[in-house]
């Protein structure tokens, strides 16, 4: 009975989803650096907005290599921080420090939120019109991201003591 009480406790389930959300991100920027260009081909798309329809929003395209390269590598970095806070949130969790399992996991849950609230929908999906084009639209995959990621933050911050509460 006791081990079930752990397995099912709060915590566990914390720290379960947390893992996986770090695992998920861990893959994403192995991914990135191992496949570099097909994911960079992705970015240069949205941001160049070539397969957009209408021509009133072209304005804002970008189609220097430079700055492609940099947006790029910045996502990459931010992944790997994000995935860096994860698993050490992760592992506090696993060890029983529930303040800075808490910090660490909210930390990398918030960026993952910011990356692909804020990076894909808003920027890529509305700024570079991503909506438009059937062939880089990333939104779909970008809204599964931030509903997990959501997910995760409200299970780190439900108050423990009142999740076993009678």
């Amino acid at each position: 009975m006791r081990l079930l009480a752990r397995v099912g406790s709060l915590r566990a389930v914390v720290a379960v989803t947390v893992g996986f959300i770090a695992l998920n991100m861990l893959l994403v920027v192995l991914g990135n650096v191992t496949d570099y260009s097909t994911n960079e081909e992705f970015v240069k798309h949205v941001l160049a907005m070539d397969t957009t329809f209408g021509e009133g929003l072209k304005w804002r395209a970008i189609t220097s290599s430079a700055i492609v390269t940099v947006v790029y590598v910045a996502i990459i970095v931010w992944e790997a921080v994000a995935a860096v806070l994860l698993t050490a949130g992760t592992v506090a969790y696993l060890r029983d420090r529930e303040e800075t399992a808490r910090r660490f996991a909210s930390a990398g849950l918030l960026m993952v939120v910011a990356l692909f609230l804020g990076g894909f929908i808003t920027i890529g999906g509305e700024w570079f019109a991503m909506w438009q084009s059937k062939d880089w639209n990333g939104i779909g995959a970008a809204l599964r991201m931030v509903t997990i990621a959501g997910f995760a933050l409200v299970l780190v911050h439900l108050n423990p003591k009142r999740a076993t509460a009678p």
